[in-house]
């Protein structure tokens, strides 16, 4: 019973409220790139819409589809990520795998609100779906730096 109510426990007041209200819902009209990441382990998903300008993200919109700490992440990732360069997404994403998988440190500002989901750290069949967005949005800046600069 114990397992039940650590899990009970992961999912908070914190992350509830975060996955209830994900800035940046719904689809860019004309994105420089788009990506869309899927887990295998629960089937969530997670499209990424991205526009840069002068090497930032200038507009950001996703389609989210995923468990309550899926959903918690890209509130995050949402509310963060316009103004951060590829490199910066990069960094944030490298860092929340490392917190997931390592007990590394919390990812920089302004992504450091993905701590809340620090106690899923254990339970590593949901960290896949934590990771969606900044694997999607990583993957999207890239793809829409290297458009730029083709």
């Amino acid at each position: 019973m114990s397992g039940e109510n650590d899990l009970i426990k992961l999912y908070s007041g914190k992350i509830l409220e975060l996955a209830a209200d994900i800035p940046r819902l719904g689809r860019l009209e004309a994105p420089e790139a788009s990506v869309k990441k899927r887990s295998p382990l629960c089937g969530s998903t997670v499209t990424v819409d991205i526009s840069l300008k002068d090497g930032v993200v200038s507009d950001y919109a996703q389609d989210v589809k995923a468990c309550a700490l899926g959903q918690a992440s890209a509130s995050v990732v949402g509310a963060a990520i316009v103004g951060q360069s590829a490199e910066q997404i990069q960094a944030a994403r490298d860092a929340l795998k490392a917190m997931l998988k390592e007990d590394g440190p919390t990812p920089a500002a302004p992504f450091d609100g993905l701590e809340v989901l620090r106690p899923a750290a254990t339970y590593k069949n949901r960290h896949a779906s934590i990771l969606l967005a900044l694997d999607a949005a990583c993957e999207a800046a890239s793809q829409a730096k290297e458009s730029q600069s083709a």
